[in-house]
C-alpha cells in the first residue's frame, strides 16, 4: 500500500513538473512568434496570457516556473539577452500574483479571472518600468531621469497587459467547458 502511495504521489509530481515544462515552452513559442512591435524598442507578444493560463493550471509554484523561464528563455533566443534576468523575476512574480489570487477567490467566473488576471499584469508593467530604467542607469544616467524616460514603455506594457488578461479570461473560460479539463485539473 505504501509503495502504491509513493508511486502515486511521485507519477503527481512528474505530471506537474512535466506540464510546468510544457508551458514554459508554450511561454517560449508565445512570446517569439507574433511580434508586435513597441515605440519602445520592444515588443508586444502572447507570452503573457500563457503566464497567467499557467499560474492557473499549475498553482502558484510550479506556474512562476513556468511564467518566467518560458519567457526569459524567449528573450534570450530571440537577441535581449539583457531581459533575460528581469523577465525571469517579473513572469514569476505576474504568476504568483495570479496564481494565488486564483487559488484565494471562491467565486471563479469570468468577473474573478478578470480580477486575478489584472492583479497578475501589475508587477509585468511596474517590473519592466523599473527594469527599464536600471539598464538606462546603468549606462551613467541619473536614475530619476532613467526613470523618467522609462515611463514611454507604460503605455505599450499597459496594452499588453489587458490584452493578455483578456485573451486568458476567454481561454481558460473555454477550456473549464472540456471534460478532459475539468478532469484532470480539479482546481479549476
Amino acid at each position: 500500500m505504501e509503495k502504491t502511495l509513493e508511486r502515486t504521489a511521485s507519477a503527481g509530481k512528474t505530471r506537474l513538473l512535466v506540464t510546468a515544462a510544457l508551458f514554459a515552452a508554450l511561454g517560449c513559442v508565445s512570446t517569439m512568434v507574433i511580434k508586435v512591435p513597441s515605440p519602445t524598442g520592444g515588443y508586444m507578444n502572447l507570452g503573457d496570457t500563457v503566464v497567467l493560463l499557467g499560474a492557473y493550471f499549475l498553482g502558484p509554484a510550479y506556474g512562476a516556473l513556468a511564467g518566467g523561464v518560458g519567457p526569459a528563455l524567449a528573450d534570450l533566443l530571440g537577441g535581449y539577452p539583457m531581459y533575460v534576468p528581469g523577465t525571469l523575476v517579473i513572469k514569476a512574480v505576474m504568476a504568483v500574483t495570479a496564481g494565488l489570487l486564483y487559488r484565494l477567490l471562491r467565486e471563479r467566473g469570468v468577473p474573478g479571472i478578470v480580477a486575478c488576471g489584472a492583479a497578475g499584469e501589475v508587477p509585468m508593467v511596474l517590473g519592466y518600468w523599473l527594469y527599464d530604467a536600471l539598464l538606462v542607469s546603468a549606462g551613467g544616467t541619473a536614475f530619476g531621469t532613467a526613470l523618467a524616460g522609462a515611463s514611454a514603455g507604460i503605455p505599450s506594457n499597459l496594452v499588453q497587459a489587458g490584452f493578455g488578461a483578456a485573451v486568458s479570461t476567454l481561454l481558460l473560460a473555454a477550456l473549464r467547458r472540456s471534460g478532459y479539463v475539468r478532469r484532470e485539473f480539479s482546481n479549476l
